[in-house]
């Protein structure tokens, strides 16, 4: 991954950035604030997998957990 994943985060309606931290839940809605999320999401979407490449993933995962 280019960059941990960090917190879970919601965007609604390109408006507003709902961010999950383990003591509070952040409604945000400056343009810095927003503008870092979808630079975060577009960092992120860079990692993702999709397909058969999804399951070559899990399996390698699946694997590393099973020699331990």
């Amino acid at each position: 991954m280019k960059i941990y994943p960090g917190n879970g985060f919601q965007v609604y309606e390109e408006r507003r950035v709902v961010v999950e931290d383990w003591h509070a839940e952040l409604w945000l809605d400056d343009a810095d604030s927003l503008v870092r999320t979808w630079r975060a999401w577009s960092t992120l979407g860079k990692s993702a997998v999709y397909g058969e490449d999804t399951h070559n993933v899990i399996s390698d995962a699946r694997r590393a957990i099973s020699l331990r």
